[in-house]
């Protein structure tokens, strides 16, 4: 058996050519694997209702899937993760509800980049049979994987289905290299000033409010410019936000070190409160931003900004970010 659970004990049994285990108990790699001892199991001590994502890394430290486990996930970016559940995961009601009996509609837009170079790409979902009347327009980072991988679409299309929130347009902005238009960039608010919004509001949806949202460091990227600009954004919606960042933190070959920036932006916003924005905050329970978010979530209820904040017993990954996304919908659709 590939996995077993005994209550909060969870059991991962390696395969042939196991050395080491990685996955949202080690942060995948940035801690070391923990290692196999002569083919014995390993047991962790995990959270009751978790989802956990593994796999196993050989001698030279190469991951592969578990063999033994059919269970994948929602990881767009590896072949390998398999997942452990403790339990029962728990899943949001709007999941478990019937899918929409009305869909929104997608519009696609392509074009030549000026401000960061390539073709870029955008989404906009407008709710079913929209008119063209004034609604809250959201800036996606990430864009491609929250359409297809989380569904956040397919959460506003239920919450609209079950009369729980107003509609929204969803403004799906696919990266070209997303380190470098994430990380603390303020030119990255000049490329959807200049070319996103242009082609999107006035042609596509007219907008009452803007808001910005992403995961990891699209998560940075939406507080950061959201809480600098009152003049163009008043939500903002962080799912496990990379908020160990600071500018120039990026090494002489361009690779930025994420474990070790420190907490920037919380300092900024301590000196410089973004009391214009509301922001929904949520974060793994099983990963190296458990911290870092938790203390955001701290100034923000210690500044009595508008917020919440939420946590999920899984790690870094689209299945926490597709549980929390019904939620954060419904909170910023709430918002005065």
């Amino acid at each position: 058996m590939a996995v077993s659970v005994s209550g909060q004990v969870v059991t991962f049994t390696p395969p042939a050519g196991a050395a080491g285990l990685i996955g949202d108990m080690t942060d995948w790699r940035k801690r070391d694997p923990i290692p196999v001892s002569g083919g014995q199991p390993v047991q962790l001590h995990l959270p009751r209702g978790a989802w956990v994502e593994y796999a196993w890394v050989d001698a030279a430290g190469e991951a592969f899937a578990d063999p033994d486990n059919p269970q994948k996930s929602l990881n767009p970016w590896w072949p390998y993760p398999r997942a452990a559940v403790v339990g029962a995961y728990a899943r949001h009601p709007l999941w478990l509800a019937p899918e929409a009996a009305r869909r929104g509609a997608a519009h696609r837009l392509t074009w030549e980049g000026q401000v960061f170079p390539g073709t870029r790409r955008v989404i906009v979902y407008t709710p079913h049979g929209y008119a063209g009347t004034a609604l809250p327009v959201y800036y996606v980072q990430d864009g491609v994987a929250f359409y297809r991988t989380g569904k956040l679409g397919d959460v506003m299309d239920r919450a609209l289905d079950a009369v729980l929130a107003p509609g929204a347009a969803l403004v799906f902005v696919e990266p070209g290299d997303r380190n470098e238009e994430y990380y603390l960039n303020p030119r990255y608010l000049e490329f959807l000033t200049r070319e996103v919004m242009p082609r999107v509001e006035g042609e596509l949806v007219t907008a009452s409010v803007r808001g910005l949202w992403g995961a990891s460091l699209g998560g940075l990227s939406s507080l950061f410019l959201g809480a600098r600009h009152p003049e163009l954004f008043s939500r903002v919606a962080s799912h496990s936000g990379a908020f160990i960042a600071r500018p120039g933190a990026a090494d002489a070959s361009g690779v930025i070190n994420t474990t070790t920036a420190g907490e920037w932006l919380l300092e900024e916003l301590r000196a410089a409160p973004p009391a214009h924005l509301t922001v929904s905050l949520d974060t793994g329970t099983l990963e190296w931003l458990t911290g870092p978010n938790r203390r955001m979530a701290g100034l923000f209820a210690d500044l009595g900004l508008r917020h919440q904040y939420r946590e999920y017993p899984s790690g870094h990954n689209w299945v926490t970010w597709r549980e929390a996304l019904p939620e954060a919908f419904l909170y910023l659709q709430g918002a005065p």
